[in-house]
């Protein structure tokens, strides 16, 4: 099950804006200060760059990932995770809206 509300935050309201808008996100601040972003990647195919670990959580839509390293692209849909090591990369394929929580760790 995704998760549908992250409780007691705290939200920075202007939007992060990459790759021309296909991907928007805001950044929460839960109350014991774990950040996280909650956001929606529109139709495309992208690569993205991580210094810290992260683990990326559909909460509807769905996509396809193929992580730094590896020749498989892996589906993922609502109430999947997939985890990304630190200083590495992934590709991303969204046909329909991906809404995720990116958990920082």
């Amino acid at each position: 099950m995704s998760t549908e509300t992250l409780a007691g935050v705290s939200v920075t309201t202007r939007a992060n804006v990459y790759f021309d808008g296909r991907c928007v996100s805001h950044g929460v601040t839960l109350a014991d200060g774990t950040k996280k972003s909650v956001g929606v990647i529109l139709p495309a195919t992208l690569t993205f760059n991580t210094a810290a670990a992260e683990i990326m959580e559909c909460v509807g839509g769905a996509c396809e990932y193929k992580l730094a390293g590896s020749n498989e692209w892996v589906r993922s849909s609502a109430g999947q995770k997939f985890a990304v090591p630190a200083n590495s990369s992934f590709e991303i394929r969204v046909v329909e809206a991906y809404h995720y929580i990116c958990h920082f760790g």
